[in-house]
């Protein structure tokens, strides 16, 4: 059996406190109810499966709007059936001793008009090599489609997005949820604003790092005004190429960033790791290089996700360069993975064809390691 020990001491992370650290990562799944993006009883089913005592959920990134909708699928935090969809799934997560956070998404120009409302996608600059490139898809009813062309938000539309994470915020409060992390990673709108590669803009939002971190760090404070800082997170992707990003320095980008974020005294700082691209190893064999530069700079807990096994995850945390590790890929075939690592138990395969389809296949189908297929 490997060493996983490192896996199953207990941990407190801001207002919470874990059994094990274990994480389930926020995992795009397109099950959501449609076309009102509402979690449903589906929803409900699978991550009660994968709830455990004292283990901590991340839910899958949550539209704050209907405007910031890009993915055909993926749940909203912005209405009210929304809102009790979302506190079923929690109840459920709650009744086996867990704890879940609520993950606030805006995709900004990683969108389409047809998941929009009509509007077009908007992000820090307008770039016309993005949705030109053949590379950038969007899923939207039907069909994977290249993403509209996009607009650059005015400094007014700057403030009312940090408003509408401001409410959805409050809406994660009366879901129930125990937290929330802001999706600051993968080329996602927070993203766009960080790097140097989309945010072209000349005003106070561009140009400097400090500028660029103006927005994202907004809406921390926005977060932090609903919740408190000790059940705030943030999610970032230092270096991360996935939907076009870019920067010139990203080591200084992200270092700023991290001791920015200081000041919060955050639940934790979520990292994914840069040999992970979308949902695809890109570097194997690469360690978790933006965790162990960024453990120098931010004196907060720290989850680390992307390419991890069961030894490098138990590794890192007894080297203290993380403290706990979100799998992705694993918890989707093996709904009790904690225990799984635990006993030294096998683990079944994912198919990736099945990630982001719409129903049990592939989602809620995977057995437990003492279901009757293993017996």
């Amino acid at each position: 059996m490997k060493d996983t020990m490192g896996l199953f001491k207990p941990l407190t992370l801001g207002a919470v406190t874990l059994q094990h650290r274990v994480v389930m990562a926020p995992l795009t799944r397109s099950r959501s109810i449609q076309p009102d993006s509402i979690p449903g009883d589906l929803m409900a089913t699978y991550y009660d499966q994968r709830a455990s005592d004292g283990g901590l959920i991340v839910g899958e990134a949550t539209n704050i709007s209907i405007t910031s909708r890009g993915w055909l699928g993926s749940p909203g935090l912005y209405t009210a059936d929304q809102v009790r969809g979302w506190k079923r799934i929690v109840d459920r997560v709650h009744g086996k001793g867990g704890v879940m956070f609520a993950q606030l998404w805006h995709t900004g120009r990683s969108s389409h008009v047809a998941m929009t409302g009509g509007e077009p996608p908007v992000s820090a600059s307008v770039d016309p090599a993005y949705w030109r490139n053949p590379r950038h898809l969007v899923s939207i009813p039907g069909e994977w489609a290249s993403p509209s062309p996009h607009r650059a938000l005015t400094v007014a539309e700057i403030g009312a997005i940090v408003e509408d994470f401001r409410r959805a915020a409050e809406r994660a409060m009366d879901a129930g949820f125990d937290g929330v992390e802001l999706h600051g990673a993968n080329g996602y709108l927070i993203d766009q604003f960080l790097q140097d590669g989309s945010n072209m803009r000349s005003d106070d939002y561009g140009g400097s790092i400090e500028n660029r971190s103006r927005f994202p760090l907004a809406v921390v404070d926005a977060l932090v005004s609903v919740w408190g800082a000790s059940r705030v997170a943030v999610r970032i992707g230092p270096s991360g190429r996935w939907n076009g990003m870019s920067d010139s320095d990203p080591v200084a980008l992200f270092s700023h960033l991290a001791q920015s974020l200081n000041r919060f005294e955050l639940a934790y700082l979520h990292i994914i790791e840069p040999r992970i691209g979308g949902s695809e190893l890109v570097h194997a064999g690469q360690g978790a290089v933006a965790t162990e530069q960024l453990r120098a700079i931010y004196r907060g807990r720290m989850i680390s996700a992307g390419g991890f096994e069961a030894d490098t995850a138990a590794a890192a945390i007894e080297q203290r360069i993380t403290d706990a590790v979100a799998f992705g890929r694993y918890f989707v075939a093996n709904p009790d993975l904690p225990r799984r690592l635990r006993e030294g138990l096998p683990l079944s395969d994912y198919n990736r064809d099945t990630f982001y389809t719409f129903d049990a296949k592939g989602y809620s189908d995977y057995p437990a390691w003492n279901s009757s297929q293993f017996v």
